[in-house]
Order: C-alpha cells, then structure tokens, then sequence
C-alpha cells in the first residue's frame, strides 16, 4: 500500500530497535519513516501493525526547493517552528512563558504553512516535515512541554495537512526511561492521533472566504499569512497568480500585499473584487503601483494609507511595504468590521481559530467548522466564540472526550456558542 501522507500518521525514528515497536504504535501512528532500513525492525513494526518506510521515498525540502518538487515523491516542507508558545525572538533561554493579563503570549505556530503549500501547490499533500532542532527555534538549553508534540500533529491537520512526528531529545530519553508525564503525553497523542485519522472529513475543508490573502513563493507572504493567523482572521489563502474570482455574498476584502507587480490580466481579476464590491489592500507605491485603473476615485487619506472608490467597493493602497504583518492584521479586522469576521474569540489568547465549510453529508454535516487550537495550558472555563452565518444548532467534537451540544446564540450575522473547555484542539460544527 503506498504511502498516502494525505491520510497517514507518521512518525520519524532514528533507532531500528524491534524493542520499540509496541512503544510506537502507542503514539497513533501507522507508519514509522527510517533514515536506515532495518529487516528486523520492520519485522517488529509489522507485528504490532506498522509499517515501515525509508525516508528517502519522501522529499524533505526547503521553502524554495518546493516549487521545483518531484511529482514521483511526496514532498515534506523543512522549515518550521517548534510550536507552543514562547518567550518571543528576542528572549533569554528557560521554559515557555505564559502570557500576561496586559499582552498576548508569543505564539510558534506552523498551521499558516499547510493553508500556503495548499494555495501554491493544490495538487499535492500539505505535510511539514520540520525537526524539533535549532532551526526550529530549540536551542539546547530550551526546555519544551511533552505534548507540543501533539500540538505539532493537531495543528497540521486541522489547518488542512499533515506533520511527520519527530520526536524531541529529551522527550526521547524520558520516554525510553519509562517517564511517567512523558508515557502520559505519549498516549494523549495517540489518542489525538488516531481521532484526527478517524475524522477526515472534519480537515482540508474550504476556508470561508470573509478575508482571502493572495500568495507566492517566498517568505513575504507566508509572513503576513502567519500573522493573519494569528489575530484570528481566518483568512482563506489563494495564489497571486490565479486569485478567485468575485463573491460578493462572501468576500469582504482581498489582500494582494507583498505580491509580485501581476500581469495586467490578472490585475484586472484582482481590482474585479473592488468593482464586485469588496475592499482590495495592495501595498505597491509610486512607479510599482500596478492597482492604479480607470474608475478608481480618491476617497480619503489618513497618514499610512490612501482610500479609493472603484465600482461598488474600494481600494485601500498602503503608502509603504508592509513592515509589520501582526498590526496589518489588525487593520483587515478594521475594514472587515468584527461583524461580519469569519470567527472571533474571547478570553483565549493563547488560541487560534479557523472556520471552514462544513461537510454536506456524514456525521460532521453542517453549515460551518470551527477549529480551535489552544497552543498553551489547557483551558478550563468557557470559550466564547462566534462565526458568521446563523445556525440552530452547535456541536463541539474534541479527541479528549464525547460530543458536547452546544446552546446558540444569534448575534446579528453571527452564531454565538461557549466552548466549556479547550484541552488541546477542539472542531465546533454549526448547522
């Protein structure tokens, strides 16, 4: 049976010991990926119900080597966070920090990568494949919770692909010792594991399109994409050389920023969202002002920016490059309204939340997904959150324990429900 990383939990493993086998069908997975091929180890692996495969059957490349990927391979992006939260790029060395009562946490996260690599490369798995290393941002005398492994694999999925469990260092050693809180993290991930790979139908679903970021190859827009995650606003990601087409039942606004000046072709398809009735964000001053058409009438000016009509919409042209993605966000929350966002939260800081379409049949059959991913403590009081369009009734599924019916609220264009906890990820379905 081929490998199929649309589906497949796998975990990396660099020791064949048969030994460990039954330890790593604990973690969820089905396939175990093999720097050196071990007849005895696969042996093992397949008495317990793994399989095994090399690594070499699978790609592990770089933000630009992806463009350039063999179709005969799946391919794993390299670069990565390790995710959780923080104490930010210019902190000191020690554990995680927890957010104040003041300021948000410094949240690592890596869900922006799986909506970019399924906006540039459709046609093919959205899998991260980075190392818990330097490179992800752990140092040797970082010290990070167990379960951020989980956090790795949960984020993935429910931003719509997949991570190749690796197992850091010292979880490794306290795992092999017989660790208690390490071998409890481990079947928590199991457990998180094989409930991901029993809901297929929950991930990789279309991203409700309040907000859509135009995309290219490169960091520039991955950047914003991961700010924009991160301020909850959900956005749906599209390529900058193919943008969608105007829906005015949905989009509010279009963010062309960062891009590449387009041919004029494709210009015109990005300026058809103003002329449909949409807000369009570019970033392209003096001679690179590509945006610049017949019909665009000045509005106003405030200091960084400049405000258009044009068609029943508007243009918003920033004066400058964007140099601060995180408060950019905020100003698309603005010309959004809070109103009509795809999702909103309270009193979770530490969470990030993506709303989706729901599945026409099955048992997740809906109008509207909401996926919660709480990358600090586990959260034990209520969960305010709202998502745009109005439903009778809310279900919140979570790997940790049953169903849960939720009351609903109408809010004006939004449904209001209160999530009773949030262990670690949590999927309310609208309908």
């Amino acid at each position: 049976m081929p490998l199929d990383l649309s589906r497949d939990v796998a975990i990396r493993w660099s020791d064949p010991d048969p030994k460990h086998a039954p330890l790593l069908k604990e973690c969820g997975a089905n396939t175990v990926i093999l720097e050196t091929p071990s007849s005895a180890f696969a042996g093992a692996c397949q008495g317990v119900g793994l399989r095994t495969v090399p690594a070499s059957e699978i790609q592990f490349l770089g933000l630009e080597e992806m463009e350039h990927a063999s179709p005969a391979k799946p391919a794993a992006l390299s670069v990565g966070l390790w995710p959780g939260i923080s104490r930010g790029p210019s902190s000191g060395s020690g554990d995680d920090a927890i957010a104040s009562a003041s300021r948000q946490p410094w949240i690592d996260a890596n869900g922006f990568w799986a909506g970019y690599l399924r906006a540039l490369y459709p046609a093919r798995p959205a899998v991260l494949g980075y190392l818990p290393d330097s490179k992800a941002g752990l140092k040797p005398d970082r010290s990070v919770p167990f379960d951020t492994l989980e956090l790795a694999l949960a984020e993935a999925w429910a931003w719509g692909g997949n991570y190749l469990l690796a197992v850091e260092n010292r979880y490794r050693k306290a795992l092999l010792a017989g660790d208690e809180k390490a071998l409890a993290a481990w079947r928590r991930l199991g457990r998180t594991a094989r409930w991901l790979a029993a809901n297929p139908s929950l991930f990789r679903r279309p991203v409700l399109p309040a907000v859509t970021l135009l995309v290219e190859a490169g960091e520039a827009t991955a950047e914003i994409a991961n700010l924009m995650y991160r301020q909850n606003v959900s956005p749906a990601l599209a390529p900058a050389a193919s943008p969608p087409p105007p829906d005015p039942r949905r989009l509010m606004a279009l963010v062309a920023v960062s891009i590449t000046p387009p041919e004029p072709a494709v210009a015109r398809r990005i300026l058809a969202h103003a002329q449909a009735g949409a807000t369009v964000v570019v970033d392209a001053p003096g001679n690179g002002a590509w945006w610049r058409a017949a019909g665009l009438k000045p509005l106003r000016n405030q200091e960084d920016r400049d405000f258009y009509t044009l068609g029943r919409g508007q243009v918003v042209a920033y004066k400058e490059p964007i140099a601060d993605p995180s408060e950019f966000a905020f100003d698309v929350i603005d010309f959004v309204t809070h109103g009509r966002r795809a999702a909103r939260l309270w009193n979770a800081p530490s969470v990030i939340a993506l709303a989706t379409a729901a599945p026409a049949s099955g048992s997740a059959r809906g109008g509207v997904l909401l996926h919660a991913l709480n990358y600090g403590a586990p959260i034990e009081s209520e969960v305010q959150a709202r998502v745009q369009g109005v439903f009778a009734k809310a279900t919140l599924l979570r790997p940790d324990g049953p169903p849960i019916p939720l009351k609903t609220a109408k809010r004006g264009s939004t449904t209001e429900v209160f999530l009773p906890e949030l262990r670690r990820v949590g999927t309310v379905v609208f309908s």
